[in-house]
């Protein structure tokens, strides 16, 4: 089992405002190499198509680790 120095599930958090700063403090807690791991009830692609390449460009590599159809789950290292 893969460890992670932070891990969100994002289907906790409320009210909604909350759950995109809760994953970029973590993100930003990781040194580099770190890995966090992501949870969510619906696919991640769209943070990772516009939110976290604007506040972290290059600074990431992110990989599905289970794809639906109710538990969506990433990796993602911090590289810089």
């Amino acid at each position: 089992m893969e460890e992670y120095a932070g891990r969100v599930d994002i289907r906790e958090i409320m009210p909604h405002e909350n759950k995109y700063p809760t994953v970029h403090k973590t993100f930003e807690s990781l040194k580099v190499g770190e890995k966090m791991e992501l949870i969510n009830d619906h696919d991640l692609q769209p943070m990772f198509s516009y939110k976290i390449p604007l506040d972290f460009p290059d600074q990431y590599d992110w990989k599905y680790l289970e794809q639906g159809p109710e538990v969506w789950r990433v990796e993602v290292t911090k590289i810089k």
